[in-house]
C-alpha cells in the first residue's frame, strides 16, 4: 500500500519541489498540501495521511503547535519534520510536541524518502548530525538490576539481596541456590554492612525504594 503524505510549508517553491521529488518515489502518494500549520492541522484531519513533512517556521500556527494539536486530534498520523533550522531549542519543540522524526533540507531525496517510511512504519528517523545531539540530552539510564543499584555487593549477594526482597526466608535462600543456611548468613551481614543497615527490613525497604 502507498504512504499517504502531506506537505505543510509556507514556501510555494519548496512545496512544489518536495512534491515533485516525492512523485517520483514509488510508493508515495501525496494527497494535498498546506501553507500553515492551521491548514496542515485541518487537510490532515479531513484526509487522514500516514505522514505530514512539516515545516517549523510558518505563519500563524507554527509547526510545532501543529504537530502538537495533530497529536491531540489525530494521534495516528505521524509528523516528520522538514526543516531549515536545527538549533537545539527547534529540536526541542518539534520533539516533544510529538513529532515522529526530523529532517533538515538540505537531505538528499533518498533520504528524505527512507525517513517518511521509517516514520510509517513507527521509527523515529532524526537527521544524523542531529540524532547524536538528542541521545546525548537524554538523561542518563537509570540501574535497573539489584547488582547495578548495589555496585559494592558481590554476585551472589545481589542475588541472595534479591531474594529477600522477593520475601524469602534464609531457609528458603539457601535452598533455591544451594547454599547452607549458616552461608546465607553470611551473606546477609555482608549485605547488611554494604548497605548500612542493621534489619531486614530496611534492606528490603533499600531494594524498594522506599530507604
Amino acid at each position: 500500500m502507498s504512504i499517504r503524505i502531506l506537505v505543510a510549508d509556507d514556501q510555494a517553491l519548496v512545496r512544489d519541489g518536495i512534491v515533485t521529488v516525492l512523485s517520483l518515489a514509488e510508493g508515495i502518494d501525496v494527497l494535498g498540501e498546506a501553507e500553515d500549520g492551521a491548514r496542515a492541522v485541518a487537510l490532515a484531519e479531513e484526509v487522514s495521511p500516514d505522514v505530514v513533512l512539516m515545516d517549523l517556521r510558518m505563519p500563524g500556527m507554527g509547526g510545532a503547535e501543529a504537530t502538537a494539536a495533530l497529536a491531540r486530534s489525530a494521534p495516528a498520523v505521524r509528523v516528520l519534520v522538514l526543516t531549515t533550522f536545527a538549533d537545539d531549542a527547534s529540536i526541542d519543540a518539534a520533539l516533544r510536541a510529538g513529532a515522529a522524526g526530523y529532517l533538515t533540507k538540505d537531505a538528499g531525496r533518498e533520504e528524505m524518502v527512507a525517513a517518511i517510511r521509517a516514520a510509517a512504519e513507527g521509527g523515529t528517523p532524526l537527521d544524523s548530525r542531529i540524532a547524536g545531539r538528542v541521545v546525548a540530552g537524554l538523561p542518563e539510564a537509570q540501574p535497573t538490576s539489584v547488582r547495578e543499584r548495589f555496585p559494592d555487593l558481590t554476585a551472589r549477594e545481589a542475588e541472595v539481596l534479591e531474594l529477600m526482597a522477593n520475601g524469602a526466608t534464609n531457609p528458603e535462600i539457601a535452598e533455591r541456590l544451594f547454599l547452607g543456611v549458616s552461608t546465607v548468613k553470611s551473606h546477609v551481614n555482608a549485605i547488611f554492612a554494604k548497605l548500612g543497615v542493621s534489619e531486614r527490613r530496611e534492606a528490603v525497604a533499600l531494594v524498594r525504594g522506599r530507604g
